[in-house]
């Protein structure tokens, strides 16, 4: 007996900081397979998902609309309606109008993406880089743009998730607007009741990031598009509404969409007239760029929802891999609303005396003359 005592045995006999680390290297595995399990239903619900996703992205885009037409005394499902046709007439009319050409004319921009990057190839084989090098990376995007274009039988089976996935998200923002204010409701009173107030917190203050996130990209795309836009129609580019509208969807992508939708709109403009206007081209798509960095985006989206631009690059690439672009699109504002709201609910934690209170209540000792003290 006295042996067992002395001599360490079992998980004892592990080193205090060895035991830290363990603990720690399990909670982060068991943390990391719930994501990747959640990740993997969600992609498997891929429809579904980017329903939801995307009814909650427009709640937040047109929820003032239908909160200052229930303050006019209009009731909540009209007022719901109201933002639904909203959202028909102002936004999605005439994107589809303009969608509709660029798909029209998606042939003729695969075509001249084709032969710009013949050019491009013929242009740096005369400089340091070796054929084989060039003619791989050729060959790699001519592959990419050649297979865009979905088979018959799969691009009809994705037209028919997509329009399924449009009514979805149609029917769940009627709902959001009409009723989100008490489906939240119905969340928080799930949760015990001392950590109810803040959990509302921290989910409000997500929820303001997400709508200054949905807010500002959608001005900041537009922005974009018409001017890059602008610039195409001035020096008589071709396919500049299908290049604009490339552009206006590729800026909801930070950083990486801003380049490969530069980089379209120079392509085409090197094939079709030449290095001139592909210079001018380029330059505009620079400047552009600097105005959104340097202005827009600080204004416009504001500092609250700025991320450094290596957790951006890091959300990006993270979610091209998981989901496409759809993934890409996603990544960073879900990752901008995480840390809103925990960095909301630590603070809440930090300044709410009684929270503090309730998780680590102060032991009472008999005759301890600190046993009214708080911990």
């Amino acid at each position: 007996m006295k042996a067992r005592e002395r001599g360490p045995a079992g998980w004892a006999a592990v080193p205090g900081p060895l035991r830290s680390i363990a603990a720690a290297s399990t909670c982060l595995l068991v943390t990391a397979a719930a994501i990747a399990l959640l990740g993997w239903v969600l992609k498997r619900l891929a429809p579904v998902t980017l329903a939801v996703v995307a009814a909650l992205f427009l709640t937040a885009l047109l929820y003032p609309v239908a909160a200052f037409l229930r303050r006019l005394h209009v009731p909540r499902g009209l007022s719901a309606l109201a933002g639904l046709l909203l959202l028909v007439l102002v936004v999605a009319g005439p994107l589809t109008l303009v969608a509709n050409q660029a798909i029209a004319q998606f042939d003729d921009l695969q075509r001249q993406l084709l032969a710009g990057l013949d050019q491009l190839r013929a242009f740096l084989l005369s400089g340091p880089l070796s054929q084989q090098q060039l003619n791989a990376a050729i060959e790699e995007l001519t592959a990419a743009l050649r297979g865009a274009a979905p088979e018959p039988l799969a691009g009809a089976m994705t037209t028919l998730q997509t329009l399924a996935a449009i009514a979805t998200a149609l029917v769940l923002l009627f709902f959001f607007l009409r009723d989100g204010a008490g489906m939240w409701e119905w969340i928080v009173r799930r949760f015990p009741a001392r950590r109810r107030e803040r959990v509302d917190a921290a989910a409000r203050a997500g929820w303001s990031t997400l709508v200054a996130y949905v807010r500002g990209t959608m001005v900041v795309a537009a922005v974009d598009g018409v001017s890059i836009g602008l610039a195409l129609v001035l020096l008589q580019v071709p396919l500049a509404l299908a290049l604009a509208f490339l552009t206006f969807l590729f800026a909801f992508v930070p950083i990486v969409g801003a380049i490969v939708a530069g980089a379209v709109a120079v392509l085409v403009a090197l094939v079709s007239n030449g290095v001139a206007d592909a210079l001018l081209v380029l330059a505009a798509v620079v400047l552009v760029q600097q105005l959104e960095g340097n202005l827009l985006e600080p204004v416009i989206i504001g500092k609250a929802v700025r991320l450094h631009p290596t957790v951006v690059l890091v959300a990006v690439t993270a979610g091209t891999l998981i989901g496409g672009i759809a993934g890409a699109v996603v990544t960073v504002p879900l990752t901008a609303v995480l840390y809103r709201a925990v960095e909301r609910g630590l603070s809440f934690a930090d300044h709410d005396p009684s929270e503090k209170a309730t998780e680590s209540p102060a032991p009472k000792k008999r005759g301890d003359p600190h046993s009214d003290r708080q911990v």
